[in-house]
């Protein structure tokens, strides 16, 4: 007997956040005249791009949906084909086999991933997953405790990056990296964060958040050596996903462009970890990211002071 399909519920919307259109069109397939009604015309475009019958992760279906506005969630229901809306986010317990918190409001994921931990079951949190000692902290304790915890941003899968992991790519010593994203350090810093720790590795040690009308620079310093700047420009979607690696035998620049693909990635290793148990990646990674952020926000609101990545992880001790 073929197993049956594991049952996803995908929970909260917030503006300037589509996920639940994208994410649940890619495990779900799509309805092409629901998805022509998307109000996120990148979505539109990169789901648009892939016939609907080449689309699905088989063995998964987004069953269930909640948005924070009640009024979002039939289009979202009708682009997916997702046969259940409910009216709370806890409705979902007990006919779900793992929830989507799908908001990238990383002060407010404990709140909204509590019910789900407490009931056992897998959660994964979009980027970023806590934005300040406290929230980490808790999901720490989560994951200490058992808790079946996954996040990270999907630029993670970015298939772009494929030719540099593991020290690929003929470029030598790495001395310098930028990564650039658009919004702001808080939500998006990640994007750009991310896919440089999957070409260096952990070891972050230190960063310097800089920021003026528009802009913030992030330089950090990684104990391979490596200098990283990664430029938040508020209104930079045209430059989301630029990312330039310069080492001691060769320069590359990199052009993150294949959404589609880094979002299917992403969702793939999710199931794998509810299929397998085995995620991954380590979730010291994740909290490795998170204290990145977390010293970003620091060093900002200290007048650009340089923190050491050290000291935001001796403050996640107990």
């Amino acid at each position: 007997m073929p197993e049956q399909p594991l049952r996803l519920a995908m929970l909260g919307m917030i503006p300037g956040n589509g996920h639940p259109f994208s994410w649940s069109a890619i495990i779900n397939g799509y309805d092409p005249a629901a998805l022509a009604q998307c109000p996120y015309p990148g979505i539109t475009k990169y789901m648009g791009a892939h016939a609907p019958e080449t689309v699905g992760i088989p063995g998964a279906r987004v069953t269930h949906v909640w948005t924070d506005n009640p009024t979002e969630a039939p289009l979202v229901a009708a682009t997916a084909k997702i046969p259940h809306i409910v009216q709370k986010p806890e409705a979902v317990i007990g006919h779900v086999d793992a929830v989507f918190i799908a908001t990238d409001d990383g002060f407010d994921h404990v709140r909204r991933a509590r019910p789900f931990v407490e009931a056992g079951l897998p959660v994964f949190v979009d980027k970023p997953l806590a934005t300040s000692i406290g929230e980490l902290r808790t999901f720490i304790t989560w994951k200490k405790a058992g808790a079946r915890l996954l996040s990270s941003s999907g630029m993670r899968y970015a298939p772009e990056l494929d030719p540099y992991l593991d020290g690929a790519g003929g470029l030598g010593e790495l001395r310098w990296i930028s990564s650039t994203t658009a919004k702001a350090w808080e939500n998006y810093g990640i994007h750009a964060l991310e896919p440089v720790f999957r070409i260096l590795g952990p070891g972050f040690t230190s960063i310097r958040l800089e920021t003026a009308p528009g802009l913030e620079v992030a330089h950090l310093v990684h104990r391979s050596g490596t200098q990283v700047t990664l430029p938040v420009i508020y209104d930079g979607g045209a430059t989301f996903g630029a990312i330039q690696l310069c080492g001691t035998a060769g320069l590359a620049t990199i052009r993150c462009t294949d959404t589609y693909t880094t979002f299917r990635r992403q969702l793939v290793a999710f199931i794998e970890f509810l299929r397998t148990g085995r995620s991954a990646y380590p979730f010291s990674d994740t909290v490795e990211l998170m204290a990145v952020i977390i010293g970003g926000l620091r060093s900002r609101a200290e007048g650009s002071r340089r923190v050491e990545i050290a000291e935001i992880l001796s403050a996640l001790s107990p």
